[in-house]
């Protein structure tokens, strides 16, 4: 029948706020505000009773200074007595002398220090005097029960306001946190604008680098460099032809020479040993020397290989080695003329160099192709960036119902009613 008369009637309407994103702040600072309220309203009746029980225990305290014991107690607790008395007054006036606050929170820690103190003092010290003192000390443990039980009343009422207030930060953390998803993806789009703007502008300046190699590579004075790189090359040729001839016939001396340094050396021939080495080194350098050097260690050098090859000191094994060693003179003036011919050719080739690379359409063409290469790399950095700002954009925007939904659940279970939520899309700059 009950269920019957309740269809009938209907089930009362669901309860229902209605908030927007920007209303829930102001929302929440008014839910906090009257959770502040409630707490200071519900603890000042405790406050005011905990401050009345430690003055009243304050005089009990100070009422035991000038208390006599109970005649009929044994001498030895007594003498005990009289010795815990000064302690336990001072504890007890050490825990009683805390200030109590007028904020709810610190004034509520402050109390559960100064009982604790109390009750440490209590089961110290204060044991010894409760035979003697049997009236004070009832007192006083009344009193520290009468602080007790107000401190247990502001704990729930503590409790419940931190439980309010835990609700009241989480729906403002999930506030905030939607609320940074909603402007860091405004902001990428201000961003993807710059990102596309620099694209397009190096794309651009591509484009008109692309034209301008096009035309300067159809450029007729282009043609007429065909017969001096034709030239170029075959001075750089004939350059290494000779540059390895000439280490060739150096290579096979300086080996020779080595031979006959070791054997100076084992004589003690100082002057030849300084010979031979000079050659040597002359002969091995990267850098070809002048035929006047080369002329001058050589017609030092040759005859004291060639005395050391008339005594047998030195037997020459192969052609290349007789070749040059059986006309000394001659040899010499054969690596001379190298040396001359290798650096006119040298001298021929840089000119030539210099003089293709310092041709204005070529200078032009690879300034172009500098800027090109940089360009590219400029542009591909853009391109990088930006697919990473919209695939980050792309998870912010994935992620966002999902944080709307923990607002929306964090809102009700703070309220205990359902909430209807609005939130306008995010402003793009």
């Amino acid at each position: 029948m009950l269920k019957f008369l309740k269809s009938l009637i209907g089930s009362a309407p669901e309860k229902q706020v209605s908030l927007t994103f920007e209303t829930i702040p102001e929302f929440l600072d008014e839910r906090e505000k009257n959770a502040r309220e409630i707490l200071n309203a519900e603890v000042q009746e405790p406050m005011r009773t905990i401050r009345n029980a430690e003055a009243a225990l304050q005089l009990t305290v100070n009422n035991l200074k000038g208390a006599d014991q109970d005649p009929e107690t044994h001498p030895k607790i007594k003498s005990i007595a009289k010795n815990s008395l000064p302690l336990f007054i001072k504890a007890m006036n050490s825990s009683l002398a805390k200030e109590l606050p007028e904020d709810p929170e610190e004034f509520y820690a402050a109390a559960v220090e100064s009982v604790k103190g109390c009750l440490n003092a209590v089961r110290g010290q204060g044991r010894y005097l409760m035979v003697a003192f049997p009236d004070e000390m009832k007192e006083t443990k009344t009193g520290i029960d009468a602080v007790g039980r107000e401190i247990n009343v502001m704990t729930k009422s503590l409790g419940r306001y931190k439980e309010t207030t835990a609700r009241i930060g989480a729906v403002r953390a999930a506030h905030g946190a939607l609320g940074d998803a909603q402007k860091d993806i405004g902001h990428s789009y201000g961003k993807e604008e710059r990102h596309r703007a620099r694209i397009t502008e190096f794309t651009g300046r591509l484009d008109v680098i692309a034209v301008e190699t096009t035309r300067l590579q159809a450029d007729p004075s282009l043609a007429s460099l065909d017969a001096e790189r034709e030239r170029c090359a075959g001075l750089t040729r004939e350059r290494d032809d000779l540059l390895r001839h000439y280490a060739s016939l150096t290579m096979t001396a300086s080996h020779v020479f080595r031979k006959a340094e070791k054997i100076a050396t084992r004589k003690h021939l100082s002057k030849e040993v300084h010979i031979l080495k000079s050659a040597m080194d002359i002969l091995s350098d990267h850098e070809v020397a002048s035929a006047e050097t080369v002329g001058q260690v050589l017609d030092l050098a040759c005859p004291v290989v060639q005395k050391m090859v008339d005594d047998g000191d030195i037997l020459l094994k192969n052609k290349e080695e007789r070749t040059v060693f059986s006309d000394a003179a001659g040899f010499s003036g054969e690596v001379g003329g190298m040396c001359t011919q290798y650096r006119k050719l040298e001298k021929d080739c840089r000119e030539s160099e210099e003089g293709l690379l310092s041709h204005p359409v070529l200078s032009r063409l690879r300034a172009l192709a500098r800027e090109k290469e940089q360009l590219e790399g400029m542009r591909a950095h853009e391109e990088q960036e930006l697919a990473e700002l919209l695939c980050w954009r792309q998870k912010l925007e994935d992620a966002v119902p999902g944080l709307k939904e923990d607002l929306v659940k964090k809102l009700e279970f703070m309220i205990g009613e359902t909430v209807q939520f609005q939130m306008n899309e995010p402003e793009r700059g």
